[in-house]
């Protein structure tokens, strides 16, 4: 089970300098077994896992909703369900970071606590919350 969803630091300079346009560019999910380090700012920090993401059959996020309401902003996405098409991992973290941006800029990471592995054919869900919605900025 993963812990709940940690911001890159970079995140906050990154949205209020208009890097990221979360309605409507393409989110996808990275997955690394390297623990986070505070500097990471895109997708090229990470040490990607072993057969990803060329094994999984799909990482592009889907945002169900990206609105305020009463000054407070929520990003929902979709429950995300990669099947793998061959070997994949080990991973323990999974990120989200934008594929629109010129960067790849990171956006969050979800921590599963222990490493995971994938053969052909096993399916690995992030579980996004409906309710809390990724996250939220007030």
């Amino acid at each position: 089970m993963a812990t709940s969803f940690s911001k890159v630091n970079s995140f906050v300079e990154a949205v209020a300098e208009k890097v990221h346009n979360l309605g409507s560019d393409t989110l996808k999910l990275a997955f690394t077994n390297t623990a986070h380090t505070a500097g990471w700012t895109q997708l090229s920090d990470l040490t990607l896992a072993d057969g990803a993401p060329a094994n999984l059959d799909s990482v592009t996020l889907t945002v169900s909703s990206s609105a305020q309401t009463d000054g407070t902003y929520k990003l929902v996405i979709a429950d995300k369900t990669c099947t793998a098409t061959g070997a994949v991992g080990p991973f323990r973290y999974i990120y989200i970071y934008n594929d629109t941006a010129s960067n790849d800029e990171l956006i969050g990471y979800y921590d599963y606590g222990s490493a995971i592995s994938l053969v052909s054919g096993d399916t690995f869900t992030v579980d996004f919350s409906a309710d809390d919605g990724v996250l939220t900025i007030a």
